[in-house]
């Protein structure tokens, strides 16, 4: 009865300050831990009240990224909020807004990205820098996030999502589509040149495929197995390197690509695999790096990357702008995450699959189970 309820768009009233949609429970269930490496708890947890600038969100799934996995061990330099509520990929329904939203009616979809809010008005704001920005909260890291059945984000930051989309199917464009897609667009591609994606069958890296081929790259990946070469070419990928298979990958992706790929996007998580990037990669070509393995460090001969005029960048999550984009090619077909849905209750499960990496594609999780 209450997901009938939540899915109508009801007419707003105003208590406190806040637009309001009733039937809102107090209390919700939804994943915490209250220290780092601690017990994942699928418990009742109050639900959220929304700042004047945020809307309440009814999540109805919620994908989970490698990122929740390093927020809940708490190894990376950024330390994050406890106790927490992870999850950065969820969508849902707006059913409350505070005061000071105008660009959300409740009953609208909406997803919350891993930005769930910045300033807007430092230096790197104005300049579309938006997930740069020194006082950025971040959904499931220093804000509690999707992996609960209400969350809050900052109403600018909200990705907006065309009624009537599947909410399970969207919920990883909202992380990782965003962020391939902007890694896409940072390697500075012209259609017909090869990129490579390291780490081409994962929840990023079968995105990325997708949209470099909307993008008219030629596409090479690189991963291990069978299973991941079949998804790989299923995708539209053009050539596979079985890493675990080639004596010398880097000489196979250069045989393969005539000389390099012209851009590299490594989404895999392996040291070792980044660094041999910058060996691959063709010269005066472009390594963008965006999997974040802790405490890793990305290698390059300085003899060999001033001569081959390589050059290395980061590319962090994409700014509102990179959303909107990112989205309307999943709305028009060209891209979907290969995914399995499972109930949120089964969180702890999905983490144990990702550090033994045995996650092919994406697990997106159903809140309500």
């Amino acid at each position: 009865m209450l997901r009938t309820q939540l899915r109508t768009a009801f007419r707003p009233q105003f208590i406190r300050g806040l637009a309001t949609a009733p039937a809102i429970p107090q209390t919700q269930k939804g994943v915490i831990f209250y220290e780092n490496g601690g017990k994942l708890e699928y418990k009742d947890l109050p639900v959220p009240t929304p700042k004047p600038n945020e809307i309440l969100i009814n999540v109805k799934y919620s994908g989970v990224c490698h990122t929740d996995l390093h927020a809940w061990k708490g190894d990376w330099p950024l330390p994050v909020k406890l106790p927490l509520v992870g999850g950065h990929e969820g969508a849902g329904i707006v059913v409350a807004k505070g005061s000071e939203v105008t660009n959300f009616e409740i009953g609208d979809y909406a997803g919350i990205k891993w930005l769930n809010g910045s300033c807007m008005s430092c230096e790197l704001c104005e300049k579309g820098y938006e997930s740069n920005c020194l006082e950025a909260d971040l959904s499931g890291y220093t804000h509690d996030g999707s992996f609960q059945q209400y969350a809050t984000a900052d109403a600018v930051q909200a990705a907006k999502i065309p009624q009537g989309t599947n909410l399970a199917e969207i919920a990883p464009i909202l992380c990782a589509g965003v962020t391939v897609y902007k890694a896409l667009k940072t390697a500075d591609l012209k259609p017909g040149q090869w990129v490579a994606i390291s780490g081409a069958a994962g929840g990023l890296g079968s995105l990325a495929v997708q949209y470099a081929t909307a993008m008219g790259l030629r596409v090479l990946g690189i991963d291990g197995g069978e299973e991941k070469k079949k998804l790989f070419h299923s995708l539209g990928g053009e050539i596979f390197i079985d890493f675990t298979k080639e004596k010398n990958v880097v000489e196979a992706i250069q045989n393969a690509t005539q000389g390099g790929p012209h851009g590299v996007i490594n989404v895999s998580v392996a040291e070792a695999a980044i660094s041999q990037s910058t060996e691959y990669v063709r010269p005066t070509g472009t390594v963008v790096l965006v999997g974040l393995p802790a405490g890793a460090v990305c290698k390059s001969e300085v003899f060999s990357h001033v001569v081959k005029s390589i050059q290395i960048k980061g590319s962090y999550v994409g700014n509102r702008a990179d959303t909107r984009e990112a989205i309307d090619f999943f709305t028009r077909g060209l891209v979907k995450s290969p995914m399995k849905v499972v109930g949120l209750s089964t969180l702890p499960e999905i983490y144990e699959l990702m550090e033994q990496g045995k996650i092919l594609g994406r697990y997106v999780v159903d809140t309500e189970n």
